[in-house]
């Protein structure tokens, strides 16, 4: 017989991985040759049969039959399309591109940045693969493992998960130290998330609640208003939603903490695409369209990624946030008084600077007052941190945060300057001739990335040395990273609900391995190398 810890180290992290996801027969892979090979953005494997648009992988998926998604890349419009599809193939993107990042909400395969794919914008038949001529209805495999892409329909293999796997899980999450919690944007995440372990909600990314037939238009109308009374007629129409949302979100995770992240990319991802939209738009406005279609140009930006968006938003227009507040609380306080226990942890988005947060912390307490959560809900404010300024500034934001939550994604494309849609093309190259060990938006750039982020360990936990701090990006699911943030001295990793087994594992491998370390990122140590 073998000990409970022996046990555990005899598992890697990964070996759990690949017992979650479907995978390409291997006897099959054997003899197929693949046409390309993309990032592989999220584990799994997708056969079906190629559509193009999100429209027909509804269409198909009503008739039963199985389909991949092609596309040149994702907006969150497509998040119809992605679920009813089998898997996602993307021209464009990186490892944490918005095809990524949904696939792996999803427990779908995902295979992105395949710069050999050929596909103009609204394609609807056809598209070019390393010469090939691919069509609608053509059979399409993807390894989700690998990025590779087979041009025929291969047999897959199911997943053999039995109850053993629980023991295992149970065992590894009595030597880990740091907690394992989810991002999660529904119900139904939330509920996934609770089923295989995770202790919370990590990240709620309130803009994914926006693309909903009944909501877009409302969202639309409030961006494109021509005045504050027109924003907040609009945001008067999704008050009722998001508070539905937070309830349901904080019901599920009953007792344990969600945190959730305000309005965050930039506006331009909510507007009319077509005609057609900015004609509907303008009919509900009572608006010439050529006027619409005027402050849809005038909202563009040439790098949205880092232009309006995240906390600017709410300095310049506060009542955008203050909806969400006031829904969050009320949401809390329902749940409350039906006797659960709700713990809303409200983050500002994309904070540089302190006094970019403090308005809007000031907002927070505010509608908490008024909202009577004050002294009955038991909640946080905090912040995420994305931006390099902020890391190199945390003692001052930690004398006004409850907690902070390293938002991995923003801060590598930040820290190395690399743009996290485009990476894929060079990428790929970079790892190839060892510039970079492994891609630094699957895998935490230690060296950069991570040194920044011991950084700010240090300068915050030098100010409150009880402020919660941990990562909330898709590195969170990285057995690697996981093992990075124990050394570090976080008090937790979030990844995709499939991934928290996975977190888990290493969790506790990273314990096992290095034990309850004191961490090397001691304020004082700190401060005094700078």
């Amino acid at each position: 017989l073998i000990d409970k810890k022996t046990a555990v180290l005899r598992v890697s992290p990964d070996q759990i991985e690949k017992l979650l996801h479907d995978q390409l027969d291997p006897k099959a892979i054997k003899t197929a040759r693949h046409v390309a090979k993309g990032l592989p953005a999220s584990p799994g494997a997708a056969v079906g049969q190629i559509v193009f648009t999100s429209e027909d992988a509804a269409k198909w998926k009503a008739e039963g039959k199985a389909c991949v998604l092609v596309r040149l890349e994702t907006s969150p419009e497509d998040i119809g399309g992605m679920e009813a599809s089998e898997g996602t193939l993307t021209a464009r993107g990186g490892m944490t591109s918005h095809a990524a990042v949904v696939a792996r909400g999803m427990n779908k395969c995902c295979v992105s940045g395949c710069s050999d794919l050929e596909i103009k914008h609204g394609a609807t038949k056809s598209a070019v693969i390393n010469g090939k001529t691919i069509r609608y209805g053509d059979w399409i495999s993807l390894d989700g493992a690998t990025g590779k892409v087979y041009l025929e329909k291969l047999p897959v293999v199911k997943p053999d998960v039995k109850g053993g796997v629980g023991t295992l899980l149970a065992y590894a999450d009595s030597f880990r130290k740091l907690g394992v919690l989810a991002n999660a944007d529904t119900p139904k995440d939330a509920r996934v998330a609770r089923s295989l372990g995770a202790e919370g909600i990590g990240l709620t990314r309130t803009e994914h609640m926006f693309f909903e037939k009944a909501r877009i238009q409302a969202v639309r109308e409030m961006i494109l208003a021509f005045d504050k009374a027109g924003r907040e007629r609009a945001l008067a129409k999704l008050l009722p939603y998001q508070r539905s949302d937070f309830e349901g979100i904080l019901g599920a995770m009953d007792g344990l903490p969600v945190v959730v992240r305000l309005l965050d990319p930039p506006l331009h991802e909510f507007l009319p695409h077509t005609k057609a939209e900015c004609q509907q738009l303008a009919s509900s406005l009572g608006r010439n369209v050529s006027q619409i279609e005027a402050k849809v140009e005038a909202l563009k930006e040439f790098n949205p990624m880092l232009g309006f968006r995240g906390c600017r938003l709410g300095v310049v227009y506060p009542e955008i946030n203050a909806m969400q507040i006031r829904a969050i609380f009320e949401a809390a306080v329902k749940l409350q008084r039906a006797g659960k226990s709700p713990h809303p942890h409200i983050e500002i988005p994309f904070v540089g600077n302190l006094k970019e947060y403090m308005p809007l912390k000031t907002l927070v307490k505010k509608l908490a007052k008024d909202t009577g959560a004050e002294g009955v809900v038991n909640y946080k404010v905090g912040t995420m941190i994305e931006i390099p300024r902020a890391a190199l500034n945390a003692d001052n934001l930690a004398k006004e945060c409850e907690f902070m939550s390293f938002g991995t994604n923003d801060l590598t494309q930040m820290t190395c300057g690399f743009s996290r849609d485009d990476s894929g093309s060079f990428l790929k190259h970079y790892t190839a001739k060892k510039i970079y060990i492994r891609d630094p938006f699957q895998s935490i750039d230690q060296k950069g990335v991570g040194k920044l982020m011991k950084v700010c360990v240090g300068l915050a936990r030098g100010q409150n040395p009880h402020i919660d701090i941990g990562v909330c990006g898709e590195h969170g699911g990285d057995p690697t990273s996981v093992e990075f943030c124990h050394r570090i001295g976080l008090d937790n990793v979030s990844c995709s609900p499939y991934r928290v087994p996975v977190a888990r594992m290493a969790a506790a491998h990273a314990a096992l391995k290095y034990g309850t370390i004191v961490t090397e990122t001691a304020a004082l140590s700190v401060r005094s190398k700078l």
